[in-house]
């Protein structure tokens, strides 16, 4: 896909174009984030579609049962990514003010020790899926023919655990980097390999969940190993990186290692804060039934699938802020961050008005039965709204993960799931009668707490004082 037509940075310079005319955003700053956010939001789409499809092919060819035993264990395939992109967003703040002060021997070190980190953490949790699938699946789910899906999913891809982990802290090196374009091209091509898969062991060869978990694994797999051939020569054929791992020893730092540690443990406990209540959460929409249970699923599917933008936003705004941080420059770094939160802002507002009226056709692509549309149609339309809140949280985590101030998206995260989205789904089976509109409500303060938390701490400044306790000079002078 061209870097200059495409429907993803169409739609980027057209709200930023709104925003330039209001005297909201400069131009020349709509376009470089532009550049730096499509290819990683074109990623986005490319494997959250193939999440969504897995889902979509799982329910055509086998029903609504078999969608809710493989969204029992998504939460299981989800810790992988919560401490995978805990650790790479540590990755990306560190690599980005590395790559802004041109500190190139430091940005190696930092790669291989969020590498060694991100496989010692998750190698325990392929072992736990592994031979314990059924104790796990059974902890959040019910219904023995939905945990029979369930158990079979998450023991076959607990393999591909450690490799999805990884693919993140490759990735957002890149990005941290300035790079968004080769990490779109590595992990787009892994999602176009997993859908072929997937379409090719379920429906030609009838494996159902299996198939599923097998396309899954095996395309992870591919992408690791093009990150790290890639970042050892800089580059793969026709694609240049722009670092270069030097394979000669040392691979770990002891001091990076901390500060590694400092800045992505808060994210760590963010990404597990927002995985880990899709347990309990799981396990009281499982008292509604599988098919509540299944249109719960569809509905976060879709919203994840929505949540792309934060893909390239997200990124692009801590690998910008942290570059003008490495160089010292506060003013610079605050006007980035300024211009990504708004853009963001408009994109989400465009695409959740554009999608939610045509909530009814999205669901056509999941069910086929006319009693479960219905209930899918309103799951996912108020997927659709909740998804706007995404946007501000996206952009005002951004400045605080490329600043190191990475504590409070994780206390926005422990407040929006565990102080109201929880107890709120939970009223909704004390109380029948409101029951499904307790979901539709969680699913709403789910996203808006969160956002309301992170942009009052972006819009006090305090992370940029923060930030200069991990810039490059002060990870020397220790």
């Amino acid at each position: 896909m061209s870097s200059r037509y495409n429907p993803v940075r169409a739609l980027l310079l057209f709200v930023g174009g709104l925003l330039a005319r209001a005297g909201l955003a400069e131009r020349e700053r709509i376009a470089r984030a532009t550049d730096l956010s499509w290819p990683r939001i074109v990623t986005g789409l490319a494997r959250m579609s193939k999440s969504t499809a897995d889902v979509a092919m799982v329910g055509l060819a086998i029903g609504p049962t078999a969608i809710a035993g493989v969204g029992f264990a998504s939460p299981f395939w989800g810790l992988a990514f919560a401490l995978g992109g805990g650790v790479a967003g540590g990755t990306i703040g560190m690599v980005s003010q590395r790559f802004g002060a041109d500190a190139r021997e430091e940005l190696g070190l930092t790669v291989t020790t969020s590498a060694a980190v991100v496989l010692a953490i998750t190698l325990p949790v392929t072992a736990a899926y592994w031979l314990y699938p059924g104790f796990l699946v059974e902890l959040v789910g019910s219904g023995d023919a939905a945990v029979g899906y369930g158990e079979r999913y998450l023991k076959v891809v607990s393999i591909g655990v450690p490799f999805a982990a990884l693919n993140l802290v490759g990735s957002r090196t890149l990005v941290g980097a300035d790079d968004a374009y080769a990490p779109m091209l590595v992990r787009g091509g892994g999602a176009v390999v997993n859908v072929v898969f997937n379409a090719t062991l379920i429906f030609g060869l009838g494996m159902g969940v299996v198939g599923a978990a097998v396309g899954t694994v095996v395309a992870n797999v591919l992408v690791t190993a093009a990150f790290a051939v890639g970042l050892a020569r800089g580059g793969l054929p026709g694609v240049e990186f722009p670092v270069q791992i030097p394979l000669s020893r040392p691979f770990l730092d002891a001091s990076l290692a901390r500060d590694l540690a400092s800045m992505g443990t808060p994210l760590v406990g963010t990404n597990l804060a927002r995985t880990g209540a899709q347990f309990p959460r799981l396990f009281i929409v499982g008292l509604f039934g599988p098919t509540v249970v299944s249109a719960y699923v569809v509905a976060l599917r879709v919203r994840m699938l929505l949540d792309t933008p934060n893909w390239g936003l997200s990124l692009a705004s801590s690998s910008l802020v942290g570059q003008a941080l490495g160089e010292d420059d506060e003013r610079e770094a605050t006007e980035w961050a300024r211009t990504v939160l708004r853009l963001g802002i408009g994109v989400y507002v465009l695409v959740a008005a554009a999608l939610t009226p045509f909530s009814r056709q999205i669901s056509r692509l999941f069910v086929d039965d006319p009693a479960v549309i219905g209930l899918v149609t309103v799951f996912v339309a108020v997927a659709c709204a909740s998804v706007v809140f995404r946007g501000v949280d996206g952009g005002a985590t951004g400045p605080l993960r490329a600043s190191g101030d990475t504590r409070w998206p994780l206390y926005s995260q422990l407040a929006g799931m565990y102080l109201f989205a929880l107890p709120v789904a939970y009223v909704g089976v004390l109380v029948p009668r409101i029951g499904l509109f307790a979901l539709y409500a969680s699913l709403l303060v789910e996203t808006a707490v969160p956002a309301a938390i992170t942009y009052y701490r972006f819009d006090s400044g305090t992370w940029r004082v923060v930030s200069r306790a991990y810039r490059p000079d002060a990870a020397l002078d220790d």
